[in-house]
C-alpha cells in the first residue's frame, strides 16, 4: 500500500483527497493545525476503508511547523509516495488593507512551505524512481490580482520549473489550479460569497478525482473543469493592461465582502 501525506487535510479541497485516496487504499498522513479534528478525520477514514491514517500537527505558518513535515517526508524507512501541498489561506482585504504581518505569514505558508515540503519529498521520491506531487494553486496565479494570486502564480511557475528538471525520474508534479470551492476557505477569511454566482462553484470531491486522473496522464497544470478551462483560456487572449482593469472590478464584485 502506498502513503499519502495531505497538508491542510481536515476540510475543503484537503479533506476531499483524503476521503478518495483513503477510498483508493492509500494510507495517509493527515497534517493540519488542529489535533481533534485530525484524530477525528484519521478514526472516520481508517474505520470507513481499513487504511493507516497518522495524524501530524503542524503549523505551517512556523518554522517548527515546517521542520516537522520535513521530518516526516524524509523518513526514507516510512516512505511517501504522494504529497498534496494544500494548506493555504487568504486575506481580507486590497493590498495596503492588509498588515504586513499577515501578508508574510501568506508567503511563508503558499511559497516557502510548499518549496520545502516538495524538496523535501522529491529528493526521497527520486532516489526510489517514483512519486508524486501535487501543489494547489488556485486560477487566480493567472490573472493580476493582490499577494494571493501572485504566491499561487509562484506555486504554478516552481511546480512546472521543478516537473521539468525532474522528467525522467519517475517523480512527477503538477500544479492544480481550481476556481471557487464550496470549502471553510472564505468564511476563514471573513470573506462574503453570496454575490458569487452558482455556476462558478465547484465541487470538492468531482474536482480531486479530476485532479489524480491529469495527474496520472502527466500534466503538469490542471485546471479540473470545463467552465474554467474556458474562462483561462480567454485570459491568455486578454492584454494584461486590459485584464488588469477588469481583474479589480472583478476582485471587487466577487472578492472579499
Amino acid at each position: 500500500m502506498t502513503t499519502a501525506l495531505i497538508t491542510g487535510s481536515t476540510a475543503g479541497i484537503g479533506a476531499a483527497f483524503a476521503r478518495r485516496l483513503a477510498a483508493q487504499g492509500h494510507n495517509l498522513v493527515l497534517v493540519a493545525r488542529d489535533t481533534k479534528r485530525l484524530g477525528e478525520q484519521a478514526t472516520e477514514l481508517h474505520d470507513r476503508h481499513g487504511i493507516e491514517a497518522e495524524v501530524l500537527t503542524a503549523d505551517l505558518s512556523t518554522e517548527e511547523g515546517i521542520k516537522a513535515v520535513e521530518e516526516r517526508l524524509a523518513d526514507r524507512r516510512h516512505p511517501v509516495d504522494l504529497l498534496v501541498n494544500n494548506a493555504g489561506f487568504g486575506n481580507k482585504g486590497r493590498y495596503l488593507e492588509v498588515s504586513m504581518a499577515d501578508e508574510l505569514t501568506m508567503l511563508k505558508v503558499h511559497i516557502e512551505a510548499v518549496l520545502r515540503l516538495t524538496s523535501a519529498a522529491t529528493e526521497s521520491m527520486r532516489s526510489r524512481g517514483r512519486g508524486g506531487v501535487i501543489n494547489v494553486a488556485s486560477v487566480a496565479a493567472f490573472v493580476p490580482r493582490g499577494t494571493y494570486g501572485a504566491s499561487k502564480a509562484w506555486v504554478v511557475q516552481f511546480t512546472q520549473g521543478a516537473a521539468k528538471d525532474l522528467a525522467g525520474s519517475g517523480v512527477r508534479l503538477m500544479a492544480l489550479c481550481p476556481g471557487f470551492v464550496r470549502t471553510e476557505f472564505h468564511q476563514r477569511a471573513g470573506m462574503g460569497t453570496d454575490n458569487i454566482p452558482n455556476w462558478m462553484w465547484l465541487d470538492a470531491d468531482k474536482l480531486v478525482a479530476a485532479a489524480l486522473a491529469d495527474l496520472a496522464r502527466g500534466k503538469t497544470v490542471s485546471i479540473p473543469d470545463p467552465r474554467y478551462k474556458a474562462l483561462m483560456g480567454v485570459v491568455k487572449l486578454t492584454p494584461r493592461g486590459l485584464l488588469g482593469g477588469v481583474s479589480s472590478r472583478t476582485g471587487r464584485k466577487y472578492g472579499p465582502q
